[in-house]
């Protein structure tokens, strides 16, 4: 009997963390036809937009007066919570792009809690987004 052959396998890839999970990302350049993966919502950017959108809510319905009684009652940082309260000001088609799980990989949560602009093709052009019109990226 022959012994056990050895097969090694190199494939190129990156491994990212999104959303609390590891995600592996394939060349760009790849000229393989693989099929697409089914879009995972990224976790920890839905639940921002959640708490931005509660919390804007309850600042128009006047449960809470100001940003410092939210993070008060919370127990979190007042620049926290504007930073999230900031994230209800992004552009309809992006929020559905993050809800959907279809953002580009360089759409993270780090770089939304950066400023950016209040208009909304600005916005796609800071996080590299060139759709209009709800088509795909």
């Amino acid at each position: 009997m022959s012994p056990p052959s050895i097969v090694s396998v190199r494939l190129p890839m990156k491994i990212r963390k999104r959303g609390g999970r590891k995600l592996i990302l394939t060349p760009q350049d790849s000229c393989a036809n693989y099929a697409p993966l089914r879009p995972t919502a990224d976790t920890t950017m839905v639940k921002a937009l959640a708490r931005g959108f509660r919390w804007r809510k309850m600042l128009e319905t006047g449960c809470y007066a100001n940003i410092e009684e939210i993070g008060a009652a919370e127990k979190i940082s007042p620049t926290f919570v504007s930073k999230l309260l900031r994230l209800t000001l992004l552009s309809p088609d992006i929020i559905e792009m993050i809800l959907d799980g279809r953002q580009p990989a360089q759409v993270t949560m780090r770089v939304l809690l950066r400023p950016f602009p209040l208009p909304w093709n600005e916005q796609r052009g800071v996080l590299g987004l060139l759709c209009l019109n709800g088509n795909s990226c």
